[in-house]
């Protein structure tokens, strides 16, 4: 049976996924075969596994990390915001429906619980460890008696739990002293520590408030994680995005991502600021999209609502000015759809609107449907003509996620050529391009995290510019692979580590 320690947070954002992430490598490092698992996820950041189920992208970096494939087990229910307090509710990575908070948490949480259970059970089996994750607070005594995904947890497999603070918000003191004093006797008694993470100073300015905590709650301090900064691992939603630097006009390409209110998967951009000639800008509401080498318009969990907020906050007016003046535009998945001529929603999967009018860019239609795709694929493309690339490339890899078909109008082929879905040979074809060639859109995420391809691209970008190509230099899986390494090493070097192992009743390795 697999030895298990969980993370909870006194809040949301506060590290959990960060620290899971970082023991996940430390048992791989050891030697252990360890999984991560995390019962409940909302997120609008998900991820296609090979056998084509939807999870959360924070539990793909954690897996990967642990050096596996992500499997559904790893986190059985997923719960992506779509508008108007609803969200659609994804069990073993299919959508079962779309729920209010209320529905859901009155009537359909408990129901999941058995598939939380049997992915537990699963993984306890499979792994010589399971590193398990909360969500949010379990103090959120409003919520503890619809909760799967905190103390349940805990209470189920007698786990111990691991209470991470946020000192840099400030409070920190006080959430775990607070929190703790929100639980039953009995969930009390699983918390076998506290971290404090995010910390910027003078460890000896810290250690009276470590005493008095000790003391004052009898929990062990396990450890202070100091700050991570400029951390590679892929963010777990959309509230990271206020990290994001705006451009400082200090490298040669800027681009500018439509922040939509429904933003999906913007991880599939978070590859370009590693690049030494590159800088990405967030388009939030009220600010101007200016005069950048490239728009693009990322995926969304509600293609139709933010296509509105683009038309009216006069996005959609200035992308298409911005078009005519010749600055590329690219959509992937939702902006896809976006850039096409009309988005038709006949039986109103996501909206009450029978139709919404696009940007025009692309001679494409799309109509919504209620069956999403989710598929990993391997594409190729041959004479990729974007911006008169004349690129030919194979053994690609991305993923699809998405509700809606797309045609094109005028009969265009495809610019990419799927090869496999879901590990089966296929032969289709995907995307299209636009506006004599400075446009084009696809349903594949993760195509920029194609090193060929990402930098092909930026070329292309560059010699718009009268700049020289440059050649590959950055390498996104080996970086990756390093950032796992440098995370684990510093959370080693914090943590008590004779303690979580003794937590996971396993040998520490020397």
């Amino acid at each position: 049976m697999a030895r298990t320690v969980m993370f909870q947070g006194t809040s949301s954002h506060v590290g959990k996924s960060i620290l899971t992430t970082a023991l996940c490598r430390i048992l791989k490092q050891d030697g252990y075969r360890v999984a991560p698992f995390k019962a409940q996820n909302m997120a609008l950041n998900s991820y296609v596994t090979e056998a084509g189920d939807e999870i959360g992208r924070a539990q793909v970096a954690q897996a990967e990390a642990a050096g596996l494939a992500p499997i559904v087990q790893m986190n059985p229910v997923l719960l992506k915001p779509s508008g108007n307090q609803t969200s659609q509710v994804v069990l073993m990575g299919k959508p079962v429906g779309v729920y209010s908070a209320r529905e859901y948490h009155n009537h359909y949480s408990l129901q999941a619980w058995k598939y939380v259970v049997d992915s537990m059970n699963y993984l306890q089996e499979h792994f010589d460890a399971v590193i398990v994750e909360g969500a949010g607070s379990p103090a959120e005594v409003n919520l503890k008696s619809t909760d799967i995904v905190n103390m349940r947890v805990a209470r189920e497999w007698k786990i111990p739990v691991f209470l991470i603070a946020d000192i840099d918000r400030g409070g920190a003191l006080a959430s775990v002293v607070g929190t703790l004093a929100l639980l039953d006797e009995e969930e009390r008694e699983l918390v076998a520590g506290i971290i404090i993470n995010k910390f910027r100073g003078d460890i000896r300015l810290l250690e009276p408030a470590l005493t008095f905590l000790e003391e004052k709650t009898g929990k062990p301090i396990l450890g202070v994680v100091p700050y991570l900064d400029d951390l590679g691992i892929d963010n777990e939603d959309s509230v990271s995005l206020q990290d994001k630097a705006d451009l400082s006009g200090e490298r040669e390409i800027h681009i500018a991502v439509l922040q939509t209110p429904k933003i999906s998967n913007f991880t599939d951009f978070d590859v370009f600021v590693h690049e030494p000639d590159t800088e990405v800008r967030y388009v939030r509401r009220g600010d101007s999209i200016g005069t950048p080498d490239l728009v693009i318009l990322p995926g969304s969990k509600n293609t139709i609502e933010d296509l509105l907020y683009l038309h009216r906050h006069g996005y959609a007016e200035e992308i298409r000015r911005l078009a005519t003046a010749g600055v590329p535009v690219i959509g992937i998945c939702g902006g896809y759809q976006m850039l096409g001529r009309e988005v038709l929603d006949p039986e109103h999967v996501e909206s009450t609107h029978d139709r919404v009018e696009g940007l025009g860019l692309l001679p494409a239609v799309t109509t919504m449907v209620g069956t999403k795709a989710t598929h990993q694929v391997e594409f190729s493309c041959r004479d990729f003509g974007f911006l008169g690339l004349n690129l030919s490339l194979t053994g690609m890899r991305g993923y699809e996620i998405h509700m809606g078909r797309t045609h094109f109008t005028d009969g265009s082929q495809g610019i990419f050529r799927i090869e496999t879905r879901s590990g089966r040979p296929t032969d289709a074809t995907d995307g299209g391009l636009g506006c004599g060639g400075s446009c084009f859109g696809t349903y594949m995420h993760g195509i920029f995290d194609n090193d060929e391809l990402r930098r092909a691209l930026l070329n292309a970008l560059r010699r718009r510019k009268g700049l020289a190509d440059l050649p590959i230099s950055f390498r996104l899986q080996a970086y990756k692979e390093a950032e796992y390494d440098r995370v684990a090493d510093i959370v080693r070097n914090a943590l008590a580590m004779d303690k979580v192992y003794a937590a996971l009743e396993l040998p520490e390795v020397q």
